[in-house]
């Protein structure tokens, strides 16, 4: 049996497979350095993490949606309703709580990096037997990588760290219930382990961009949120993991496959000056929404005599978070038919 990979091995392997794992590698060699990094370099920091992998991957949306014209005619509905009623319920949430606005933000975004994880790995065995034990056990496997990390955050003492804001998590200490939680995780683990070693033994195949995600997962998840307490260490795990294999998905899977494209895909996004012009125009969006983001909201990285207004902030912030809330849902669509290229 053939290796199932998406794109091939090269571009598998290095846009998909390996950033959670590298980004593991890092952190464990290099910890005290990234200390240093979080507290003499936050602008950078910034800079590289949030606006040029996670918030560049929310406009990637963009290749596979609102920019052909043929896919948007053919869900026009869905692609205007969508942020038309996102906007209109973050403006309601917010003009209750604009906690309670961040904390559904959040709850919405941990499942979208969960379901993406989950995603990888149904395309990487879909050539595999469809038996429902294994199926069962695989999806268990890399639910469990993600949802242990999170309880653990749920249940334990607070983190140093937040998804969007602090307190946003409804979390209490019981650590009781974490306890007995972990041993089931290393016991599905456990499972796993021996059911893929007896598939091994029996046929001699290892499905390694299977096994590769979730392992990659398993580290990026743990290490980001239980072995380490720390901001930048959380970022760099959860932005990486997530944002690399995104913005590489669309471009291998939409903006390299030019059938039923506008015809400036065909002229300007192919080969290395597409891929550059590809990555320039999300760096471009990004940071332009981060820049606004902070001169009308956070005043963290740049400093501008603006008037105050939080009075404004029921309209603003729901309208800045809009393309990211609108990404969050419509991934959950866009992906349905993917097959491999």
């Amino acid at each position: 049996m053939n290796q199932p990979w998406i794109h091939n091995p090269k571009i598998d392997t290095i846009y998909i497979l390996s950033p959670p794992i590298i980004a593991t590698i890092v952190v464990f060699l290099f910890h005290r350095q990234l200390l240093h990094i979080e507290h003499n370099h936050s602008f950078l920091t910034w800079l590289v993490l949030i606006v040029f992998i996670d918030v560049a991957h929310v406009y990637a949306t963009l290749f596979k949606t609102y920019f052909v014209a043929a896919e948007f005619k053919k869900h026009k509905t869905r692609y205007l309703l969508t942020p038309i009623l996102g906007l209109l319920i973050s403006i309601g949430l917010y003009s209750v709580d604009s906690l309670i606005f961040w904390s559904v933000l959040a709850y919405v975004a941990v499942y979208h990096f969960i379901r993406q994880q989950y995603g990888f790995m149904r395309i990487y065995a879909r050539q595999e037997t469809k038996k429902y034990w294994k199926v069962l056990l695989e999806n268990t496997t890399i639910y469990a990588t993600m949802l242990y990390p999170m309880a653990y955050w749920f249940l334990s003492p607070p983190r140093r760290f937040s998804w969007f804001m602090p307190n946003e998590f409804f979390v209490f200490h019981y650590p009781k219930c974490l306890m007995y939680l972990g041993y089931l995780y290393v016991f599905i683990v456990l499972m796993y382990l021996v059911y893929i070693a007896k598939v091994f033994y029996d046929t001699k195949y290892f499905n390694i961009p299977k096994n590769m995600l979730i392992a990659g997962t398993a580290m990026s998840w743990y290490v980001g949120i239980v072995a380490y307490n720390n901001d930048l260490v959380f970022t760099l795990l959860n932005v990486v993991a997530h944002g690399i294999p995104y913005m590489a998905l669309v471009y291998v899977k939409d903006v390299k496959q030019t059938e039923n494209k506008p015809v400036w895909y065909k002229h300007y996004l192919q080969g290395t000056i597409g891929i550059a012009v590809y990555v320039l125009v999300l760096l471009a969006i990004a940071f332009s929404e981060e820049f606004i983001w902070d001169i009308l909201v956070w005043k963290e990285q740049f400093s501008f005599a603006l008037p105050n207004l939080s009075k404004w902030h029921i309209i603003i912030v729901p309208l800045l978070s809009l393309p990211q809330l609108t990404h969050y849902i419509l991934d959950g669509f866009i992906w349905k038919t993917t097959k491999p290229v």
